[in-house]
């Protein structure tokens, strides 16, 4: 690639794409259009806003391909309905209040100074009790969850098939859909979900949501110090690796480790870098935001993923990467 003043230049308005993106997902722009309303008044109205903006967002979505214009009236560009649709089976749109949302972005403006001091600068961050971007994240990521934990599902399947009962721990679990999707595939499974308790309100939820309530439970407090109440089946870290260093990680595997039964598994989401900046930025654009939100994390390479799980006591790694997304699906046996 070789960098142009044009190349700089998009680079630098490229948040103004990202704010349009926003915007107007959290204005219900895109459902509104898609039910018909096709003019700046029409949408303003369902959306509460002002005609005058509406029509400025609206100019400025045509302008960058997610709409089209015909004089005053709007239409979704093709492709769009089948991403930014909220009853589209293929929706992304919530996935704009993870990745973009205000809690990024306003980390992500005190960059300068997380490099120069190594570190998170934030008061209210990813490692803090309570922290309220994980509610959010919680409730709306869940578009790039269920394909991965369809991976992990097809790697545990020729094990955790036969297997009756199966105790399943999912630590830090989130929005609980990497324990509750397989619990939901294996039937003998019960899944305890760990993590903070401003976070498990929606963690059941969900549980409720996907039919597995009655096979459901949950541990709140923090990960490094509440016990896991084992031995379990199933340990299962998902998306958690790179919030610290090598050491850190080490020991919560090992803790994992401890709390299974002998010849149990565990399960690690993860990104993983596996390559160069060039060939792979994804990672190393990640490592930004885990310098900006974390005191020690970034995006660990593959071996040193590798030596942490074998370091925790675990042997028989396998590892997969799922397709279309950034992220890898490690499956390891207790030693």
């Amino acid at each position: 690639m070789t960098v142009t003043r044009a190349s700089v230049n998009e680079m630098m308005r490229a948040y103004k794409r990202t704010s349009l993106l926003r915007t107007a997902v959290e204005l219900g722009v895109f459902d509104a259009v898609h039910e018909g309303a096709g003019t700046a008044a029409a949408v303003a109205e369902r959306a509460g806003a002002d005609p005058r903006g509406m029509r400025i967002l609206l100019d400025a979505l045509a302008a960058v391909g997610l709409l089209t214009a015909d004089g005053e009236r709007y239409a979704l560009a093709e492709g769009a309905a089948d991403v930014l649709v909220s009853s589209a089976p293929g929706y992304l749109g919530d996935m704009t209040r993870v990745v973009v949302s205000r809690f990024e972005w306003d980390s992500l403006g005190r960059l300068a100074d997380a490099v120069r001091n190594g570190g998170t600068v934030e008061e209210q961050n990813a490692e803090t009790p309570g922290f309220a971007y994980w509610e959010t994240f919680a409730e709306f990521a869940s578009a790039v969850t269920l394909p991965t934990a369809a991976v992990m599902g097809d790697l545990l399947e020729p094990w955790a098939a036969g297997r009756d009962p199966l105790s399943i721990l999912d630590v830090a679990c989130g929005h609980g859909l990497y324990g509750f999707t397989l619990a939901r595939r294996f039937q003998q499974a019960r899944v305890t979900g760990l993590d903070w308790d401003n976070v498990l309100p929606i963690t059941e939820k969900h549980a409720v949501e996907l039919g597995v309530h009655d096979r459901a439970g949950f541990i709140a407090g923090d990960m490094f110090e509440v016990d896991y109440q084992g031995p379990h089946d199933l340990v299962l870290v998902t998306n958690v690796l790179h919030h610290f260093d090598e050491e850190r990680c080490t020991q919560l595997l090992t803790r994992a480790a401890e709390a299974l039964r002998p010849g149990g598994r565990l399960g690690v989401v993860s990104f993983v870098r596996d390559g160069s900046p060039a060939e792979d930025p994804e990672p190393y654009l990640f490592s930004i935001l885990m310098l900006s939100w974390t005191a020690a994390g970034e995006v660990h390479s593959q071996q040193a993923h590798h030596d942490m799980i074998t370091a925790a006591g675990f042997t028989n790694i396998v590892q997969r990467q799922v397709p279309g997304l950034p992220f890898h699906v490690l499956v390891a046996e207790r030693a």
